[in-house]
């Protein structure tokens, strides 16, 4: 029997942290209605353990971010918390970012947070990203990256980066909103999510890890700090949902370090592929810290180790067909 006391909302409930995130809700006892693109196939969520059918555990509901009363009724009733994760994320460089990242990112955003509020949701954790926190050129030298990191828009819309453009405008909407309406928010700031598909189709950031394996020579200069298990980020959100002490922005990574070392980590525990050795700085001037997300691990989150992470990923994507066999 479905306890609507615990009922939540998530947002891009199909996605790949989506998907984590409802699998864990389930697991944890709540009650989940999940929003998908129209255009998306969401039935994969149906097989999660404690989604079967004669439960009204799992609500599915087709809605746009830019549908603004289809959101509202998803979130209808979903008083015990609203997470909002779909963003428009893709792998190619969107030939209309205006209309295909820009829009749906920022204007999604303050629709799910109206639907929020209207639906008396006590809290929302936004996923931002990373991406709302680099590039930023001009971060202080020999400083850690931490949760006062800001992508430089600037920066970035004069290279054409338009994904942090999105992501950063989304969240800073969003703690406007907040202070407007007085309303509980939290974000999270995930760094490249890794680990098992549980949804069909390849998403960007596994992506990262299959063209590596690939031989892809590119550095991830502007879209790295490091990276995190995606049950990890499920696990953070919740606990961000639960938290009375979490407030503010959280780092969610398990650790800062060049994408090089991340190479070089991949090569050791995947051999047979092709990967590039980098030999320069691929995020020149960035500092290492191993407890990058303090405020998280403060709040008692515990992470994968990077190894465990990386041979899970590159399991997942050779028994999805996304990476062949090493030599």
């Amino acid at each position: 029997m479905a306890s609507e006391e615990k009922r939540v909302l998530v947002t891009g409930g199909n996605g790949f942290i989506g998907t984590w995130l409802v699998r864990s809700l389930l697991s944890k006892s709540y009650s989940v209605s999940a929003t998908y693109h129209p255009q998306t196939d969401p039935s994969h969520l149906l097989s999660l353990p404690g989604a079967g059918s004669g439960t009204d555990n799992l609500r599915l509901f087709p809605a746009d971010l830019l549908d603004a009363p289809a959101i509202e009724a998803a979130a209808a009733g979903c008083t015990a918390g609203a997470f909002h994760v779909a963003s428009p994320c893709t792998l190619e460089d969107p030939a209309d970012p205006e209309g295909e990242l820009l829009l749906p990112a920022v204007r999604g955003t303050v629709n799910v947070l109206e639907a929020a509020r209207k639906g008396g949701a006590r809290r929302v954790v936004l996923t931002s990203s990373i991406s709302a926190m680099v590039p930023n050129p001009g971060w202080a030298p020999g400083r850690v990256v931490d949760e006062d990191c800001w992508t430089d828009l600037d920066y970035c819309k004069s290279r054409q980066k338009w994904y942090p453009v999105s992501k950063t405008t989304a969240e800073k909407t969003a703690w406007e909103y907040a202070e407007k309406y007085g309303m509980d928010i939290v974000a999270i700031n995930p760094s490249t999510c890794l680990g098992p598909l549980l949804q069909p189709g390849l998403n960007a950031s596994s992506a990262v890890l299959q063209q590596l394996l690939h031989g892809s020579k590119d550095t991830q200069e502007y879209h790295w700090l490091g990276c995190v298990h995606v049950r990890d980020v499920a696990e953070a959100q919740i606990l961000l949902l639960e938290s009375p002490k979490a407030s503010g922005r959280h780092l969610c990574t398990n650790g800062v370090y060049q994408f090089r070392d991340f190479a070089e980590t991949v090569a050791k525990l995947c051999p047979g592929y092709n990967i590039h050795k980098f030999t320069e700085e691929t995020q020149p001037g960035l500092v290492p810290c191993k407890d990058a997300a303090k405020k998280l691990i403060d709040l008692g989150m515990v992470f994968t180790p990077i190894e465990e992470t990386i041979k899970e990923s590159e399991a997942s994507l050779r028994a999805n067909g996304l990476l062949a066999q090493p030599n």
